[in-house]
């Protein structure tokens, strides 16, 4: 086993998943301005230790995903944000993109950039304590799209990344989120999912990325959201498995999915699902942002020196994750 593999299915395995906190300034402050919440550095950080600090991150988190101000700050005892995630038995990751902006060629869509002083921002960040880093590509739906343009570019920005990564010996999230927005039915999300990660898989063999060393972070096969199609769980479940069956190389150690605009118990029930029926190899998991924080959030907002009822609620829902990773999760432990 590779030290990269090993880093990899020490975030995944036993039904740990991710908690992506690596909202930029901006999207938490919408966040945070939701619940009425002033967003300045110290809010961010109460927050964010608060979920950090919690019981749930020895027995549920593998590993965080930060972003750039979170990683360079230290918790209330004094400790760094990652010796905090490294004490409570999980791995840091970073956010290593910098933000999705129009596509020249093809103006609707979008291109992630921030492969320019990558090696050096990688560098910096492994001497923090990051031992896997994320990059998010976005793809959208519609008659037209994602174009050819959007799949092609995209899958070798990731590529790219993906191999000065594993140079820095880290390992690399890959995700290429085909966005739930439209009204697209299940079966065309499920042909241009597969599309665009075929592609991926394509350029990260051409780059010569140790796929032994990576983790996928796709979306789940699902109907648009402005769609009037209703589809079950378990339906959701077989599209989106053999879309990834057919899709990703053996060697893959784990797939993480993102939560993509799905509600906390929608995400829950949709990954549950997929673990009773997974007949793979790979390792199918959680990596949420919103579906993990959500209500932890607004609990917390009411009042935010209630640490201990924050991470309750936190707790409860990491809790319902893992259980979903190991497809033991039912409604009724909701209550």
């Amino acid at each position: 086993m590779s030290e990269l593999n090993g880093i990899a299915l020490k975030i995944l395995s036993n039904g740990k998943g991710i908690l992506a906190a690596d909202e930029s300034t901006a999207t938490m402050t919408k966040r945070l301005a939701s619940v009425n919440v002033e967003s300045d550095e110290k809010n961010r950080l109460i927050f964010r230790e608060t979920l950090f600090s919690s019981r749930s991150m020895k027995e549920c988190i593998g590993g965080v995903i930060l972003y750039d101000e979170t990683i360079k700050q230290k918790a209330s005892n004094g400790k760094t944000i990652p010796e905090l995630i490294e004490y409570n038995g999980g791995i840091t990751g970073i956010k290593v993109d910098t933000g999705a902006k129009d596509l020249a060629g093809s103006i609707e869509e979008k291109i992630t950039e921030g492969l320019d002083g990558l090696r050096e921002r990688l560098k910096n960040y492994y001497n923090l304590g990051a031992r896997f880093t994320k990059w998010r590509g976005v793809y959208i739906i519609s008659d037209n799209y994602p174009s050819k343009l959007s799949i092609s570019s995209n899958a070798h920005a990731l590529a790219r990344y993906a191999a000065l990564v594993q140079e820095t010996r880290m390992v690399p999230i890959i995700e290429p989120e085909v966005l739930m927005d439209g009204n697209h039915s299940a079966k065309t999300c499920f042909n241009k999912t597969s599309e665009v990660i075929k592609k991926c898989f394509e350029e990260l063999y051409l780059n010569k990325v140790d796929l032994s060393g990576i983790i996928l972070k796709p979306n789940m096969v699902l109907p648009g959201a402005s769609s009037k199609e209703k589809i079950s769980n378990d339906e959701i479940a077989e599209l989106t498995l053999d879309c990834l069956k057919n899709s990703v190389p053996g060697e893959v150690p784990g797939i993480a999915f993102l939560s993509g605009g799905q509600t906390e118990i929608e995400a829950t029930a949709n990954l549950n699902k997929i673990n009773q029926k997974n007949n793979t190899n790979f390792i199918m998991t959680y990596s949420y942002g919103r579906a993990l924080q959500q209500s932890a959030l607004k609990f917390w907002s009411k009042n935010v020196n209630n640490i201990s009822g924050t991470q309750k609620i936190f707790d409860h829902r990491a809790k319902m994750c893992t259980l979903a990773a190991q497809g033991k999760w039912s409604e009724n432990l909701e209550n």
